[in-house]
Parts: structure tokens; sequence; C-alpha cells
């Protein structure tokens, strides 16, 4: 995530699905709640980038 639309596009993706999601563009992490780790890693790949869980 690099501007405020990689965040929007990310945490508008988790939404549209019925999740929530906080992207923080200084850490460049977000934090999603509602969905199962690896269907918000589908749905950040869809919207473009590259998720890497944290664990």
């Amino acid at each position: 995530m690099t501007c405020g639309h990689c965040t929007a596009a990310i945490e508008n993706a988790v939404r549209d699905a019925g999740g929530t999601a906080t992207a923080d563009l200084s850490s460049k992490t977000v934090t999603v709640d509602g969905l199962g780790t690896a269907r918000a890693a589908e749905l950040i790949r869809e919207a473009g980038y590259t998720p890497q869980p944290l664990d």
C-alpha cells in the first residue's frame, strides 16, 4: 500500500464481502474482522495487493 486509494480499495473489498477492515498506511498493515484469514487474503489479492499474514 502506498496511498489512500490503496487503503480504500482494500477496505472496500473486505466490506463488500461482509467483513470490516482497517488499513494503516504508515505501518502498511490491515486488520480484518468478520472473515477468515484465507478469505481476507483472497479479497486483498483480488483487489491487486499481496497479503502477508503477520501471525
